[in-house]
């Protein structure tokens, strides 16, 4: 008896994830199948859908979705970044000032 309600149970559960696998599918088709928006003149290089709050990180002052790199390297020589480290390390005043005194 206990073997037919597990057989029943793991039976609605395969049903209900082959069923939410296939409506999974249906809704990427219609994500897929919708045209981009790239020739529009206000479209900013990201599709967002109606409703979904992008990150803040990408978000600028105004609010606005932001169409700029958001990490940009430049190569600079190993003896300036040391002179950039080391200047960040002294200029930590409170830590310097409590070396002094003691």
């Amino acid at each position: 008896m206990l073997q037919i309600i597990y057989l029943i149970a793991f039976t609605i559960l395969a049903f209900l994830a082959i069923g939410n696998l296939i409506r999974s599918l249906i809704g990427f088709s219609m994500d897929a199948s919708q045209p981009r928006a790239r020739n529009n003149p206000n479209f900013q290089g990201y599709n967002y859908r109606a409703g979904a709050v992008p990150h803040p990180e990408l978000l600028d002052d105004m609010g606005n979705v932001t169409n700029e790199p958001l990490l940009i390297m430049k190569s600079i020589s190993v003896e300036d970044a040391r002179a950039r480290l080391d200047a960040l390390y002294h200029s930590d005043s409170p830590r310097s000032a409590e070396g002094e005194n003691t």
